[in-house]
């Protein structure tokens, strides 16, 4: 088998790749769960995360690959209900790029550290041929508070699903991007670590995070369900979506729901405490277009499917094929 661009889409070539190779070689218990980041055992409980960012172009509307690559990381390890701490980074430098572009990028990425409160405490380069590209490495350590069990594997029934804000912004603004079209969308990139702390601080508890990344929300919520042993089921009215991002959708023919963010959370929680999470997210940063999207069920374990507005309902899977490559 050869290496596609499929395999990097986040759908199902991504998983198969995953379990043939990675999961095969290096399968342990803890990777096993396949996890945003792992829960370890070490001087009280450590998370431990890693990613690598290959996203074109290198600055898009709305940030860039220096802020994308710590959000990517922390929020990773704040989706295990770990409170992030230090960061590595690894930065592949592709013969010609412009040192000054360089210097914006690791700027971007030293704010982005700030504003999440973690420490950049190693790091490596290499240089290699190209043209002029840039590909980053990063680790990521935090620390789970005693008592907190937040996975994939937690959704029960009677839970309701809250997405933190719009679908597709970042893929969106990439995808814009790249083709040259006009529009005022702006990637989504952002640290979610105040909106996750006002959770936690605020009593609520919260059985599963996932951040909506590649394969899109769809992708996302049909692997929760298939690890708990649940089902789920959305509302098409009550996704949050942008006209400009369903405009786009429109255009081209894509769908929100396998589209990619970069700064927005599903949240798997008790029922009768969604009004009080939905007012906490929504008062966070990056947490005004959260809402409520659908409810855990305990019929049809590890299926997802979503109410249409006219009544009937639409079977959802994992993104199959390509959706777009390097939006992360």
């Amino acid at each position: 088998m050869k290496i596609t661009m499929t395999h990097g889409s986040g759908g199902q070539a991504t998983s198969e790749l995953i379990a043939s190779v990675f999961a095969n070689a290096f399968q342990n218990d803890v990777l096993n769960r396949m996890e945003d980041s792992a829960v370890v055992p070490g001087s009280g409980t450590i998370a431990v995360t890693t990613d690598s960012f290959v996203v074109t172009p290198l600055q898009f509307p709305g940030g860039d690959i220096g802020r994308l690559c710590v959000c990517g990381t922390v929020n990773d390890l704040l989706m295990r209900g770990a409170v992030p701490q230090y960061l590595t980074c690894g930065f592949i430098l592709q013969e010609g790029l412009d040192t000054e572009l360089l210097q914006e990028l690791v700027a971007s990425m030293a704010a982005t550290a700030r504003e999440s409160g973690v420490a950049i405490v190693a790091g490596d380069t290499k240089v290699v041929e190209g043209n002029g590209g840039l590909f980053v490495n990063t680790a990521g350590v935090g620390f789970v508070p005693a008592g907190v069990d937040i996975s994939g594997e937690n959704c029960r029934p009677g839970d309701v699903v809250l997405v933190s804000g719009t679908l597709g912004d970042h893929h969106a603004a990439i995808l814009s991007s790249r083709l040259g079209i006009e529009n005022t969308i702006q990637s989504d990139c952002a640290p979610l670590g105040g909106m996750v702390k006002a959770l936690m601080e605020g009593g609520i508890h919260l059985h599963t995070l996932r951040d909506v990344t590649r394969g899109g929300l769809a992708t996302v919520l049909k692997e929760l369900a298939s690890s708990s042993g649940v089902s789920i089921r959305l509302e098409e009215e009550k996704l949050p979506v942008t006209p400009q991002v369903g405009d786009l959708c429109g255009l081209l023919g894509l769908d929100p729901l396998y589209m990619g963010n970069e700064g927005k959370l599903v949240a798997i929680l008790p029922a009768e405490e969604a009004d009080k999470a939905l007012e906490l997210v929504r008062s966070a940063p990056y947490g005004k277009h959260a809402a409520i999207i659908g409810t855990v069920n305990a019929d049809h374990p590890g299926s997802l499917t979503m109410l249409t507005p006219i009544g009937g309902l639409r079977r959802l899977e994992v993104l199959q094929d390509e959706g777009l490559p390097r939006i992360c």
